[in-house]
């Protein structure tokens, strides 16, 4: 199917539905005692922009596992589930990413090479659990290789359609026929027993999601502590040492990067949820948040 073109509208649109589903966080987090922290290029966004970076399409939270946990509990009784669904391996079948993502219901955010994943897939912000990995650089970094290893088993059924390798195209194919079920047990041995085995240990990452190459993770005590940044506005929690962070993640991240640098996720269908569906003056609607 060929790439949807996302227009500045239909942009500032999935944006500001997006900072609907950051304010239920926020909401949801603050009401239960959640420590969460906006990250990447959500956090990069509120300090070099004071919201989203203009041509970002996606926004990103994360909590530490256990705090991760009392959110998905949370969501169960206290999230707005009329406008709203919280989704990851544990809740949703056909679902195959090591992390949560709050969708909006009534929306299409279909993404290019995902059109025959069987979950609903609305517009969304990424939920990250951060698990515990080991201290030690070389330990970290043949812990990386699982997680390689496992994020690619995960990504196989995109990657049969999308890789234009024949040979990798291929074995995407052969490996996409291992047993969602069976896949799941996996990651789900393979993270436990990492956060029991590295619970002390000071470093973090997203097991299912590309780290540094450098350091194979992130330092535990930069989500440990949080802060409010204005946001779009609304004011939601964010890494304390936002400028250690943002440089270890970014480098110059003051620097704009190149018009042909700015990219957003590849999509083939886009529904837009009523009020954002109408008219412009619709855009830019007050949402709950504190």
């Amino acid at each position: 199917m060929e790439t949807y073109q996302l227009s500045k509208q239909e942009l500032r649109a999935v944006q500001q539905i997006q900072l609907e589903m950051l304010c239920e966080v926020d909401r949801i987090c603050r009401k239960e005692g959640i420590r969460y922290n906006i990250i990447a290029g959500t956090l990069l966004g509120a300090v070099r922009h004071g919201g989203f970076i203009p041509w970002d399409d996606d926004a990103d939270v994360a909590l530490l596992r256990p705090e991760y946990e009392r959110f998905r509990a949370a969501c169960e009784t206290e999230l707005d589930a009329e406008r709203f669904l919280f989704q990851d391996m544990e809740l949703t079948k056909g679902y195959r990413w090591g992390y949560g993502k709050l969708r909006r219901k009534d929306s299409l955010f279909l993404r290019r090479n995902q059109e025959d994943m069987e979950y609903h897939q609305g517009i969304f912000i990424d939920i990250f659990p951060l698990d515990s990995v080991p201290e030690g650089r070389l330990a970290r970094r043949l812990h990386n290789a699982s997680c390689f290893l496992m994020r690619k088993l995960m990504w196989s059924p995109v990657g049969a359609k999308e890789e234009e390798n024949f040979w990798k195209r291929t074995l995407y194919r052969i490996v996409s026929r291992y047993p969602e079920e069976r896949l799941k047990r996996r990651y789900d041995r393979f993270m436990r027993r990492g956060n029991r085995k590295y619970e002390h240990s000071p470093w973090v990452r997203i097991l299912s999601f590309p780290a540094p190459a450098k350091e194979c993770g992130y330092r535990r005590t930069w989500y440990q502590r949080s802060r409010p940044y204005l946001f779009e506005g609304k004011p939601l929690e964010g890494i304390y040492e936002y400028d250690e962070y943002l440089r270890f993640k970014f480098g110059d991240y003051g620097t704009l990067p190149d018009e042909k640098d700015r990219k957003t996720h590849p999509i083939t269908k886009l529904a837009l949820p009523a009020p954002y569906s109408g008219t412009p003056e619709g855009l830019d609607k007050e949402r709950n948040c504190r």
